[in-house]
C-alpha cells in the first residue's frame, strides 16, 4: 500500500464530506505526494483497531483482556487490497465503532437520552461521508429493543439526532442559495459483484473458517457471560448483519464497501484465537493469515 499507493476516486454513493476531503488532498498535497493516501489509511486502520480493542475489553466480550481483536482487525483488513485504500466506508468505521460502544453502554446509562441523541448525530454525520451507512439506524432501533425497555421519547430523540445534521446542512444550503448545485445523496438496490480473484477467494475462505470457529466458541460460552456482555454480543451480531446488507444498496460496485463488516468479523476471529483448548489451531490460523498477507502484498501489485 505504501510502495504502490492507490489514489481514491469519488463514487456515486460517497457523501459530500468525503468528496470535499479528496478535493482538498488533491489540491494541496495528494497529486505531488500520493504517499499521503496510504498514510492516512494506515492511521485510520491502526486507531480503529486499538479503539475497538479497548472498547471490546471494556464490554468484556472476552474472558480476559487481550489485544486479539485489534490484531484480528489488522490481519483481516490486510488480506484485501481494497481495504487499504482511503475510502468513505473506512472513515465511517470510526463513527460506527463509537456508535456500537455507546449502544452497548445503554443498558445502565443514566443519561440515555443524551447518549441516544449523540448516537443519532454520529450516524447522521457518517452519512455525509457514505450515505448508505444510514442503514445503521437499524442498530439504534434493534439496539434499543435489546438493551432498554420501550420508551417512545427515547426512540424519537434518537431519530431527532439523525435528522439534526441534515437540518443544519439544509439550512446552510438555503441561506447560501446553493439549491441549484446541490444533489441529494443517492443509493440503489442491486446485487453486489465480487471480482473473481484467486487471492481474494482464498482470503474469503480463511476469514470465513476463522469466523465460523469463532462463532462456535462464542455460542459455547454465551450463557456463562454476564447479561451486559450478552447484550453487547447481540449488538455485534446485528452490526455484522447490517454491514453485510449495505453493499446491496449501492449504486456502484466495489469490494471497498465490505470493509464495514471487518469490525464485527475481528471480534469473531479474536474468539477463534482465544477459546480453543488445543493451542495449535490458533497458532496455525494466525501464521496462515500472516503468511497470506505477506505473499499477497508481494505478488499482487
Amino acid at each position: 500500500m505504501f510502495l504502490h499507493p492507490t489514489i481514491p476516486l469519488p463514487q456515486q454513493t460517497n457523501g459530500f464530506l468525503y468528496n470535499a476531503l479528496l478535493g482538498q488532498l488533491t489540491k494541496t498535497i495528494g497529486s505531488s505526494f500520493p504517499f499521503i493516501y496510504p498514510f492516512i489509511s494506515f492511521l485510520l486502520l491502526y486507531t480503529q483497531a486499538i479503539t475497538f480493542n479497548k472498547l471490546a475489553n471494556d464490554q468484556r466480550l472476552m474472558q480476559k483482556p487481550n489485544y486479539l481483536a485489534a490484531m484480528s482487525y489488522l490481519l483481516i483488513t490486510s488480506m484485501f487490497k481494497e481495504w487499504n485504500v482511503l475510502s468513505a466506508p473506512l472513515i465511517v468505521n470510526t463513527f460506527l465503532i463509537w456508535v456500537w460502544a455507546n449502544m452497548s453502554g445503554l443498558y445502565n446509562d443514566k443519561k440515555a437520552k443524551s447518549t441516544l441523541f449523540n448516537i443519532g448525530i454520529g450516524i447522521g454525520v457518517a452519512t455525509f461521508f457514505y450515505f448508505p451507512s444510514i442503514a445503521f439506524s437499524l442498530l439504534i432501533i434493534v439496539g434499543l429493543t435489546v438493551t432498554r425497555p420501550f420508551k417512545l421519547a427515547e426512540w424519537m430523540i434518537a431519530l431527532l439526532g439523525i435528522i439534526t445534521p441534515y437540518y443544519f446542512l439544509l439550512a446552510y444550503v438555503f441561506l447560501m442559495d446553493k439549491w441549484k448545485g446541490y444533489k441529494f445523496p443517492d443509493f440503489a438496490i442491486s446485487l453486489p459483484k465480487f471480482y473473481e480473484s484467486r487471492w481474494a477467494l482464498v482470503a474469503v475462505i480463511i476469514v470465513s473458517v476463522a469466523t465460523v470457529v469463532g462463532l462456535f466458541y462464542i455460542q459455547q460460552n454465551f450463557r456463562r457471560q454476564l447479561v451486559q456482555t450478552r447484550k453487547s454480543w447481540n449488538l455485534v451480531f446485528l452490526y455484522f448483519l447490517v454491514a453485510v446488507f449495505i453493499p446491496f444498496i449501492n449504486a456502484t460496485h466495489s469490494f471497498q464497501y465490505w470493509i464495514l463488516s471487518a469490525i464485527p468479523l475481528s471480534a469473531f476471529v479474536a474468539s477463534a484465537f482465544l477459546y480453543p483448548s488445543k493451542k495449535w489451531f490458533p497458532l496455525l490460523l494466525h501464521w496462515l493469515m500472516v503468511a497470506f498477507v505477506i505473499a499477497f502484498s508481494y505478488f499482487v501489485k
